[in-house]
């Protein structure tokens, strides 16, 4: 496993998660596989999605968007380090060594005795999914403001904290409001998907709430056409709600995703590029795919689609600095390249970094990559 030297050992302890003695693969270095220093934090969710399959059984997958975003952020090569415990339990056990396989480094590797989290996600005829969420009481919440940016602390060499999706739940605004509003202070790039699952609370207006103050905090936002909706963000068609949204936040970029439509990239210039696949995916189900856009969002971001390629933290603008068209162009196509591989997976199946640049060079210059500006 992936393991910082910096730790924090008792994690999530002072909010009550007991913890065990023992840690998550205690036979591994404390180093990660892939040599890589931590570029990014994640906080938020973890929890075994149960999927319902043709004949009505449920088929578990790992899951939650912050869980997926992880995992495709490692297997993107970025370091990445999880903020949150993980349980104990078998689900939990199953949670951590898929962070361990895709090369994440875990800040709590000590599993606590609180219970995973479950989602029960019912797909459509077009394998969109619906989900009903089981969190009371689950490990991925037993965590405090403190430890997580203590956590962040223990790595000066962290440039970006992402978190999104059920960790915006109002119940849990203690925690990740003040993380945030920390973690922007300390110089750090902050990526907030809005991602929301009304399904998952019962006071609706509390939730939308606390995910534009959590939306106040990044320099770069991840919304759907859905999400826009569920906030009620003034405008009539999706991409008049992102650039309302964007206007009303201190966001560098937004990040508008379409579906089969594909996905705007807005920046705060007034630059605003669009991405479309052309040719027929062969979608076995959308779970996940929205994590995979954002985690190639944020590779592309940080050292550029190319490898190589001068990394935003090396520009004297820093990490916010505005990009030219080609450069968001060619974000925006690696990020649409990630989560369209995915699509064409059941379940979450993140790509690698490898696989993103080849399916973009086996469509460059032919009529499936479709770009425009507006």
């Amino acid at each position: 496993m992936v393991f910082p030297s910096q730790t924090v050992s008792d994690f999530g302890s002072s909010s009550g998660g007991q913890t065990s003695s023992n840690t998550f693969f205690q036979d591994s270095p404390a180093c990660p596989p892939t040599r890589l220093a931590l570029q990014v934090a994640t906080a938020g969710e973890a929890l075994f999605d149960l999927i319902e399959e043709p004949d009505g059984r449920l088929k578990p997958c790992a899951g939650g968007a912050v869980y997926n975003l992880t995992r495709a952020l490692g297997l993107q090569g970025v370091g990445t380090l999880y903020l949150n415990p993980l349980s104990g339990d078998l689900l939990g056990r199953q949670l951590a060594q898929g962070l361990h396989d895709a090369g994440v480094a875990l800040a709590a590797p000590a599993p606590v005795r609180e219970p995973s989290a479950l989602a029960v996600a019912a797909l459509d005829a077009e394998g969109k999914a619906s989900y009903s969420f089981y969190r009371d009481g689950v490990a991925d919440r037993q965590v405090t403001a403190d430890a997580l940016n203590a956590a962040c602390t223990a790595q000066p060499g962290l440039q970006v904290v992402a978190t999104g999706c059920l960790a915006l739940v109002a119940q849990d605004a203690a925690i990740y409001l003040p993380w945030l509003a920390a973690q922007r202070a300390a110089g750090r790039m902050v990526v907030v998907d809005a991602n929301l699952r009304l399904s998952a609370v019962d006071d609706a207006p509390a939730y939308r709430a606390n995910v534009m103050a959590a939306l106040q905090h990044a320099h770069l936002i991840k919304v759907s056409d859905d999400d826009l909706e569920a906030l009620a963000v003034p405008g009539e068609t999706a991409l008049q709600r992102a650039h309302h949204l964007l206007e009303h936040t201190r966001a560098q970029w937004l990040a508008l995703t379409l579906g089969p439509a594909g996905a705007w990239l807005l920046q705060r210039d007034g630059q605003a590029v669009h991405a479309q696949e052309q040719a027929p995916l062969a979608v076995a189900d959308t779970v996940g795919a929205g994590d995979c856009f954002l985690a190639g969002l944020i590779t592309a971001l940080l050292a550029g689609p190319e490898r190589g390629q001068e990394a935003l933290c090396e520009r004297p603008e820093g990490l916010v600095a505005q990009l030219t068209t080609e450069r968001l162009h060619a974000v925006l196509w690696h990020a649409l390249a990630s989560a369209s591989h995915c699509v064409e997976q059941v379940g979450c199946v993140p790509p690698s970094y490898e696989a993103v640049r080849q399916r973009l060079a086996d469509q460059a210059g032919t009529p499936a990559m479709q770009t425009s500006a507006a």
